[in-house]
């Protein structure tokens, strides 16, 4: 067997909308206003913190006390608002059937917190698509060290050694080339024209040709 590992922010959904919902609920409660924008798109997909120290460099206000004292705050805005503004990208949940039909196992390795990324995916309903997942507190360590795409892997029953990652960043890059495994990163998120200068083993633009891709490499017995 083998197995397809997704990244969740930015490759199979843009969650960015509900991201920097949560970050301006913190910067509106510090006295600042709405402080990112739908331009900001990118940086939400890097995660919370990086949204909160983007906003308050903007400010000059930038305070790591005031970061870390609002970190918990935005996870509990997002909680409560994780999904009405989130999208799956076009053509995702069809090549991720296909790819079961195939024979391929799938599941998913990202940096938002596990319990955030199952409420995601169940709101989404396409929670049942994946046979794993694991998310940036489910082991001690998270992307782009290399043990949780293993135990993303592990969680399928397939050899680690046997998976591809799909992802979106750089994390993911380094991710894959820490493991030993080939790297997909989709074109088509905030950041996509940075993805060719990561040299990874293929870029995606449309994800009706992932099939394609992945049997190219990681054949099937």
């Amino acid at each position: 067997m083998a197995a397809v590992i997704f990244d969740l922010d930015g490759t199979l959904a843009d969650t960015s909308g509900d991201l920097l919902a949560a970050a301006n609920h913190c910067f509106r409660d510090m006295g600042l206003g709405d402080v990112l924008g739908a331009e900001d798109a990118g940086v939400a997909l890097r995660g919370g913190r990086m949204m909160l120290r983007t906003g308050l460099t903007r400010l000059d206000q930038m305070d790591d006390a005031v970061v870390d004292r609002y970190y918990p705050v935005l996870l509990e805005a997002y909680a409560a608002d994780i999904s009405s503004r989130t999208t799956l990208y076009p053509g995702v949940m069809q090549a991720i059937s296909a790819l079961s039909d195939q024979g391929y196992a799938i599941g998913i390795c990202t940096n938002k917190p596990e319990g955030l990324a199952e409420q995601l995916m169940q709101d989404l309903g396409v929670r049942d698509a994946f046979g794993s997942l694991v998310g940036a507190d489910t082991l001690p360590v998270r992307k782009p060290d290399p043990e949780p795409l293993f135990e993303a892997t592990r969680r399928l029953g397939v050899d680690p050694q046997t998976c591809i990652l799909v992802g979106d960043s750089d994390t993911d890059r380094n991710t894959a080339r820490a493991a030993g495994v080939p790297s997909v990163l989709v074109t088509f998120g905030p950041s996509g024209e940075d993805m060719a200068a990561l040299e990874p083993e293929a870029l995606l633009d449309d994800y009706a040709a992932l099939p394609t891709v992945v049997t190219a490499l990681c054949p099937l017995g």
